[in-house]
């Protein structure tokens, strides 16, 4: 059976010193409190290791050269490949790396776009290409609770098609209200994009629930899991969505890697999003045929090193155990809403339930702006993020121009949780609250 406790202090503690930046200090000698993992998690030594061991012994051009170096970053980026794939329980050949969880939605919408043109899916099944062409009068499915890069995309390719955009809201509870779908999805829906944990609120969606009611009218499922796959095992082949996207600097990784898994039936039919070297099967002066996925989606030199890195992130988090990852993060949680909620000037937004809130808690202080709480927070060596959280829409109907959010990683501590509250309570004091 697997291990579903969470880490015991002297565990936590080792796992920590696996962080180099974590030992630094911060305004005047302050211990840094890094309290901003969803915006970007920090990294383990040994994902440092990989990225400079392939630097300094494996450095060449990937697929190209028969030289003994070309070789070896050519093996040393397919077997990361293979290694982050088997991370969400996929076969490698549904895994395509991009520089970001950004642009694998927009390869997707892109591709999506490509296939309106001429010709675009020439010898692809009927009933397959049907599914993949967007004409105006189509729709697309977003929620209000997105990452703008999980709606501009989508907005874009409304724009580009004349298809029609439709969106899902939120319930009280701050949770997607799975039962509008019926009266949002008909025939006419050609995709339905939605985030596995809001970037903002926390909140874990129902994928399987909004999954099946996408297949039910024929849609194309989109899935944002940049915030879930750090977070607990996530394993595509138990969702059932269509694509998948994550990035790699959430989840222990480096900058400048992120992946978009697909099914291959459709990756292998969706033309390309961009051209050149590498994607190509045969180049003639008129024209040119395309390589099978996931090349055809990476054109140019790969991110070699990255992918490494990624891989070696990857391995990192199955070593401590999925399970183990989210109990901590579930206690994480739990112990954050409960010691804000025991500030009744303090706003928690999201759900209050722990079994559905991951990762991160975001609260606004009545009567100050969340740049000021992250600015008093941040003299005292805390570090949370604030602002729109690249959610503008949830913002607004949430009615608040902005909130300050703390997310949480495996080496987050309660520690650290007591530090940002024994900090916030400097903001009655400094903005004259009442308390």
């Amino acid at each position: 059976m697997p291990d579903r406790s969470a880490f015991t202090d002297a565990e936590l503690a080792a796992l920590r010193a696996d962080f180099p930046i974590l030992s630094r200090t911060v305004r005047d000698g302050r211990p840094l409190v890094y309290l901003d993992s969803g915006a970007t998690s920090q990294k383990p030594r040994v994902v440092l290791d990989a990225e400079r061991d392939f630097y300094e012994r494996h450095n060449a051009a990937v697929h190209r050269g028969a030289h003994q170096l070309a070789e070896e970053a050519t093996d040393a980026f397919e077997t990361a490949r293979r290694r982050v794939a088997a991370f969400i329980g996929a076969p490698a050949r549904e895994l395509v790396f991009t520089r970001n969880g950004t642009e694998a939605i927009n390869l997707v919408a892109y591709a999506l776009s490509n296939a309106c043109a001429p010709g675009a899916l020439d010898g692809v099944d009927p009933e397959l290409a049907a599914r993949l062409l967007i004409r105006p009068g189509d729709e697309i499915v977003v929620t209000i609770m997105e990452h703008h890069a999980n709606l501009v995309p989508w907005q874009e390719l409304a724009r580009r098609t004349g298809a029609v955009l439709r969106w899902v809201g939120l319930t009280d509870e701050g949770r997607l209200d799975v039962g509008a779908y019926d009266g949002v999805l008909s025939q006419r829906t050609k995709v339905v994009a939605f985030t596995h944990v809001s970037n903002v609120l926390g909140t874990v969606n129902d994928v399987a629930a909004i999954a099946a009611k996408t297949r039910a009218v024929g849609a194309l499922s989109v899935l944002d899991a940049c915030q879930s796959v750090p977070h607990f095992d996530v394993d595509v082949g138990a969702l059932g969505v269509d694509f998948l996207a994550f990035t790699g600097h959430k989840l222990l990784g480096p900058l400048g890697i992120g992946a978009l898994w697909g099914r291959y039936e459709l990756l292998a039919a969706l033309p390309p999003y961009v051209t050149g070297g590498s994607m190509i099967e045969l180049v003639r002066i008129e024209s040119s045929t395309y390589a099978a996925p996931p090349q055809r989606f990476e054109a140019g030199v790969p991110m070699a090193a990255q992918a490494v890195g990624l891989a070696a992130a990857c391995d990192y988090l199955t070593d401590l155990g999925m399970d183990r990852v989210a109990a901590h993060d579930r206690e994480l949680v739990a112990y954050a809403l409960d010691r804000l909620g025991e500030r009744p000037w303090v706003r928690i937004l999201g759900p209050r339930d722990p079994a559905v809130h991951c990762g991160a808690v975001a609260f606004t202080v009545e009567g100050v702006h969340p740049h000021d709480i992250g600015q008093i927070l941040d003299d005292g060596g805390v570090a949370i993020r604030t602002g729109h959280h690249c959610a503008w829409p949830l913002h607004r109907e949430l009615r608040i121009p902005a909130s300050a959010r703390a997310s949480f990683s495996v080496y987050t501590t309660r520690a650290e949780i007591d530090a940002l509250v024994e900090a916030l309570e400097r903001v009655p004091q400094i903005m004259g609250v009442a308390v």
